[in-house]
């Protein structure tokens, strides 16, 4: 019997998440990407547009105005998909997931974080290029952490640094940069 298309991703899925999640059974690496997650949550991002109006002035305040324009519609996105979507986060469908941190809404698809991470990153980065040494690494490690931690799926990630990344260059396009 062969399994349908839908349903062996689906399998990969899980796998792949039960995999990253046993890695939170060591300490560090749970305080790790906790923390890191907890950042994403927008501590860091708000930090980020505080120093760009702080260090660079008008030009930061545009920056930052520019990022915030793009993470109101990323927000209003996000929500209407989780609404539309209502995919169980992996921990609620799979008693071997475990979540190790506590969720900030009830669904799975797509990764707010994520996507807010994509979307500001590119924002960012076509103000200050030169940023993209921070901040490329930390939203993949914003991506990793959902998964590890047991609150997203790969393809739950997957789909929001698409959307993400599709979010900021629709945003800069209108912006014309």
């Amino acid at each position: 019997m062969h399994t349908a298309p839908r349903s062996r991703l689906h399998l990969h899925d899980v796998g792949w998440c039960l995999r990253a999640n046993r890695a939170c059974t060591r300490l560090w690496l749970r305080r790790g990407f906790a923390t890191v997650s907890r950042l994403g949550d927008g501590v860091f991002w708000y930090g980020l547009m505080t120093a760009l109006v702080v260090l660079d002035r008008l030009d930061g305040a545009l920056a930052a105005a520019h990022m915030a324009a793009t993470g109101a519609v990323a927000l209003l996105l996000y929500r209407r998909l989780k609404r539309w979507t209502r995919r169980p986060r992996p921990f609620a469908a799979d008693v071997r997931i475990r979540a190790w941190v506590a969720p900030l809404d009830e669904f799975s698809f797509p990764s707010g974080h994520t996507l807010h991470a994509v979307a500001f990153s590119t924002v960012a980065i076509a103000h200050y290029p030169v940023l993209a040494w921070l901040l490329v690494p930390f939203a993949a490690a914003v991506a990793a952490s959902r998964v590890v931690l047991g609150l997203h799926y790969p393809s739950d990630v997957l789909a929001a640094t698409a959307i993400g990344g599709a979010l900021g260059a629709v945003s800069l396009w209108v912006a014309g940069l």
